[in-house]
């Protein structure tokens, strides 16, 4: 149950523009406080339009710290929303030098103390930590949510060196669409169209970048601050959930940046502010959590912060396979260090002969969504499934109390493989007594990164016998007495990850030389110490959903073709649907995601993503829509892209296509 708090009283907010070097002007909203006194600022920059598709979300939190003495801002980044310019890449250096002189043009204002603090989810947080690492003078302090610290290896675009077919396609066709948008004419003015004109001539679809850098090369190391923590000099607050594909980020924070100056929080979230009540719950007081770290780093106020643990996390107890859940059961635990000393990596050694492992091409469709948003077909469903399609490995837990695990399972492999190329999927599973078996977390290595992932190793001779070893995404959880630990080990995990060419033929396993390691934590005292208070926000901002008499078709259904052994998997990612705004704008979003393979051919493969949107003003007539349709499928040797963007307006005298490209590319295969 969330508290609303209503401020706006004791608030007042203003649209501004934002002047750049260049000229350019940024559009933001800001929200302050009703006093004479200068106050701190708080910054929220991304580029999801903040008249529109984040209005909702902004309402609930810029105000609230408004009413607790802060400048709340708000800013669309270049060629997004309202703001002047044309767009860029995700976090080039445009997007970063225009982010430090919103910071140092806020710091200048009368009613600012000089003082600013950086805060987001996603895109907004990876920017604030790439920001701060720029060191801004002004900027003290950065509360990152759900963020990445790693563009490449953490991001939607690969993992463990692999191709993430779920989500940097679909990604990319959904930030082909947002770009499209045009200003608002309601804040933008009447030259809206000419803005509108001048941004599409700039538009290009991100995954002809992407697929342009298929090892860790510079473009990446670019791209996020793992390759040097010591750039960053604000203090950072960094939130996670269990459920989020970014969580790992967190703890390598925490690990690497002083510890005077970081703390960390991950719950059982899904890709979520924790204040939000999206399953999985509990949620948690988050703003008046990061109200005790902004009035310690910005005010100076002893709140507590520094006596915090350096990490608080949540430990799941062990529970049945589902697709979503309200609130998980488990419990918060507190920890003064990370690595923690709570914390002993404990060895299972795997038994049995060496096992040929060539799991079907359609292994992984029961993985569930990339990138939960707390919708009811989000999180991976039971996976006996895909337990079958793997070689398997149980252990038993200890019948006297549960085992608790906390940070990075790792697999250590001896394989023999007889192709240059192929994959490791690894996954680790909660099994009940009955069999249900639970996903607890996975990891994923492209066998050609297995010495690093700026570079891409063919495995040879044929024949040649190895050892790998890599990390699981990191987990708080509880295996109960009576349950067993399973861990999956799988030759393919589509669509997660891109099958390569010759993959089919798998690899063969020598248990005995291969082993899992769980980081195997001991309760603490501390643990019970761990509070939050209830959820807060301001009140909301009432955007309204049309009930209509058509029932919502199905998030995510999977078709089998019997006779041709074809497995495609159909998404509707549910993007929101149609909004109706209190300034009179009606949004619409559609979206469709398909992906397909054969069972037995990896160059099957395909993909494909349907965006529409529509902006609509009825008292203004105005009225665009933006359709895309992205796919991708492989050859042997290369990826073949092709995107097509329409953009229409319609006026009293009919339809207009404003705008229509088609790109279609054929980019070499180099390393997933």
């Amino acid at each position: 149950m969330v508290h609303l708090v209503p401020v706006a009283g004791g608030t007042t907010h203003d649209d501004v523009r934002i002047p750049l070097p260049d000229g350019t002007r940024l559009y933001a909203r800001i929200w302050r406080p009703l006093t004479e006194e200068p106050v701190p600022a708080l910054l929220e920059y991304t580029p999801y339009r903040l008249t529109d598709r984040t209005a909702a979300r902004d309402a609930q939190r810029h105000p609230w710290y408004a009413g607790h003495g802060y400048a709340s801002v708000r800013v669309d980044v270049r060629g997004h929303g309202n703001s002047g310019g044309r767009p860029g890449d995700v976090h080039d250096a445009q997007e970063l030098a225009d982010g430090v002189a919103v910071v140092e043009w806020l710091a200048r204002q009368p009613w600012c103390t000089g003082k600013v603090g950086m805060f987001g989810i996603s895109w907004g947080g990876a920017v604030a930590l790439r920001i701060a690492a720029l060191a801004p003078e002004p900027l003290e302090a950065v509360v990152t949510v759900c963020a990445t610290d790693d563009r490449f290896d953490d991001d939607v675009h690969y993992t463990g060196g692999s191709l993430l077919a779920v989500d940097m396609h679909a990604w990319a066709a959904a930030v082909l669409a947002f770009t499209a948008r045009p200003p608002d004419p309601r804040y933008a003015g009447e030259d809206w169209r000419q803005q509108w004109l001048g941004r599409l001539e700039a538009v290009e679809p991100l995954l002809h970048t992407w697929l342009a850098h298929q090892t860790r090369d510079d473009y990446w190391r670019r791209g996020g601050v793992r390759e040097d923590y010591g750039a960053v000099r604000a203090a950072v607050l960094a939130v996670g959930g269990w459920h989020d594909p970014y969580r790992d980020a967190v703890l390598r924070l925490v690990e690497h940046l002083p510890a005077e100056r970081v703390r960390g929080i991950v719950g059982p979230w899904s890709h979520q502010y924790p204040d939000r009540a999206q399953p999985p719950g509990p949620a948690i007081g988050f703003l008046q959590e990061t109200l005790r770290w902004w009035d310690h780093w910005l005010k100076g106020v002893d709140t507590g912060v520094a006596a915090d643990p350096l990490l608080r996390s949540w430990i799941s107890d062990a529970h049945r396979p589902a697709t979503t859940y309200e609130v998980l059961p488990g419990r918060w635990v507190a920890d003064p260090a990370w690595p923690s000393p709570q914390v002993t990596p404990v060895a299972y050694g795997l038994r049995g002969e060496p096992v040929r492992v060539a799991s079907p091409q359609h292994t992984g469709l029961d993985a569930g969504r990339f990138l939960p948003l707390g919708n009811e077909a989000d999180l991976p469903p039971d996976q006996r499934e895909e337990d079958a399609k793997s070689a398997c490995f149980e252990f038993a837990v200890p019948a006297d109390a549960p085992l608790e695990i906390l940070g990075h399972p790792r697999v250590t492999l001896r394989l023999r493989m007889d192709v240059p190329y192929g994959q490791v999927a690894a996954r680790l599973c909660d099994v009940a007594p009955d069999g249900a078996s639970t996903l607890v977390t996975r990891g994923v290595l492209n066998l050609s990164a297995r010495r690093g992932p700026d570079r891409a190793v063919p495995w040879t001779p044929p024949g040649a016998e190895e050892e790998v070893s890599f990390a699981l995404h990191a987990i708080g959880h509880a295996f109960a007495p009576g349950h067993r630990i399973r861990l999956a080990l799988s030759s393919a995990y589509w669509p997660w990850v891109w099958p390569r060419a010759g993959s089919e033929a798998g690899w063969t396993l020598v248990p005995g030389a291969s082993a899992l390691e769980l980081p195997v934590r001991a309760r603490s005292a501390a643990d019970a110490r761990v509070r939050f208070e209830p959820p807060e926000q301001a009140e909301p901002l009432g955007v309204s959903v049309p009930v209509t008499l058509d029932e919502p078709g199905p998030e995510r259904v999977v078709v089998r073709d019997v006779a041709k052994g074809v497995r495609r998997l159909e998404v509707d990612p549910r993007p929101g649907g149609t909004r109706v705004h209190p300034d009179g704008l009606e949004v619409e979003e559609e979206a469709r995601d398909v992906y397909e393979i054969q069972e037995s051919d990896a160059l099957s493969a395909r993909a494909r993503s349907d965006r529409r949107i529509r902006l609509h003003r009825p008292k203004r007539g105005w009225d665009v829509r933006i359709t895309s349709h992205s796919a991708l499928a492989c050859e042997a040797g290369a990826f073949v892209a092709t995107n097509e963007l329409v953009c229409e307006e319609v006026t009293p005298e009919g339809k207009e296509v404003v705008f229509h490209r088609t790109w279609e590319r054929r980019l070499p295969r180099t390393a997933t």
